[in-house]
């Protein structure tokens, strides 16, 4: 069996505008990747771990990726990528996914509808913090571009006015013809929380993730219950290895971003948990370039999935790679055929 060579490569994507949320405005973000090689064929897998989110992240990771990486170096390549997950530490989840889409990317790749050509998915469009004027001008560019679900970043402007800028989008679209979604991001305190759904309710929403930090797991339980608006859990996730807390919580929803909790297996393994307690969930990236998106979009075109899904960052950057990806009316779609753009130039096969 042909050993496995590893190659590393790190690249900084430039954001087209300052993309604001309750924790501080992005205007950059770098993400890792490494190239599986059988010497004929290879794979490619992103780790892009963000401040404040990620525990592995650090201004530079490089080191810390090639590291926990680098013992793969000249092995066979496994029957089950598990046997290789196990061995990196659960507190590095980005660089776990870089290896399993790797592996997948090379070795297994997804064969749904999806990922064949075959399917679209629907998504939301998502609008970032700014100026009113300019989340205006999102959602007016969203809305013609034929996006049926919005979800709109809160919590750092003043409240009044991201409250009118749902009661002007309400003003022209009922929650059958539009969904609207709103993302926290831990903006809320547990004691203004529950007056600031009951106003957010009033527009009809669908759900609004993470309305409080996450850690808090009784004060979020008391929010859950009182079900003023539905609630969705993301940040909550980062790190919970036991399912049991979440049950204890009792979300709504969950959020699934691969990269931060463990990649695939850890995804499907959340996927199993909602179904058998009988919660819908959505998959979303975390900012990763087309290469991480990619593989995230074939993971959920695994699933028959319903409501918009949070797959619509490919267009956030002025540097992005090349791919088959594309967004017609509020879909995403996938070529099969179309040739991925690689960080590693030329190939090494």
């Amino acid at each position: 069996m042909s050993k496995i060579s590893l190659r590393f490569h790190p690249h900084e994507l430039l954001f087209h505008f300052e993309a604001g949320t309750s924790r501080g405005v992005l205007t950059k973000k770098k993400s890792y990747f490494v190239e599986l090689s059988d010497g004929v064929r290879c794979g490619i897998g992103e780790a892009g771990p963000l401040y404040g989110l990620s525990p592995e992240y650090s201004e530079d990771c490089a080191a810390a990726f090639e590291k926990a990486l680098r013992p793969f170096q000249g092995l066979s390549l496994p029957t089950d990528i598990k046997e290789w997950i196990a061995e990196i530490p659960f507190e590095q989840p980005s660089f776990r996914f870089a290896l399993e889409t790797a592996y997948h990317d090379l070795a297994a790749p997804f064969t749904n509808k999806f990922a064949q050509g075959e399917k679209s998915l629907p998504i939301n469009g998502l609008i970032w913090m700014g100026s009113a004027d300019f989340m205006r001008e999102q959602i007016e560019q969203k809305l013609a571009q034929g996006f049926s679900c919005l979800k709109l970043k809160i919590g750092a402007i003043d409240f009044e006015t991201e409250l009118s800028l749902l009661k002007s989008i309400r003003s022209r679209f009922s929650a059958e013809q539009l969904i609207l979604r709103v993302d926290a991001n831990g903006a809320f305190s547990p004691a203004e929380a529950p007056y600031k759904l009951e106003k957010l309710a009033a527009y009809d929403l669908h759900s609004i993730e993470q309305p409080i930090k996450a850690g808090q797991v009784e004060e979020m339980r008391k929010l859950i219950a009182l079900q003023i608006l539905p609630i969705a859990l993301d940040e909550e996730l980062i790190g919970m290895q036991d399912k049991s807390i979440a049950s204890f919580i009792d979300p709504d929803y969950i959020i699934l971003k691969p990269s931060f909790l463990g990649g695939i297996q850890a995804t499907r393994d959340w996927i199993n948990w909602a179904t058998e307690k009988g919660k819908d969930w959505w998959i979303t990236s975390a900012l990763e370039s087309n290469i991480g998106l990619q593989a995230i979009a074939q993971l959920t075109g695994d699933y028959d999935v319903k409501i918009p899904q949070g797959l619509g960052t490919g267009q956030l950057y002025t540097n992005n790679f090349a791919s088959g990806l594309s967004i017609e009316k509020g879909n995403i779609l996938f070529d099969p055929t179309f040739p991925r753009e690689s960080p590693f130039q030329p190939l090494s096969l």
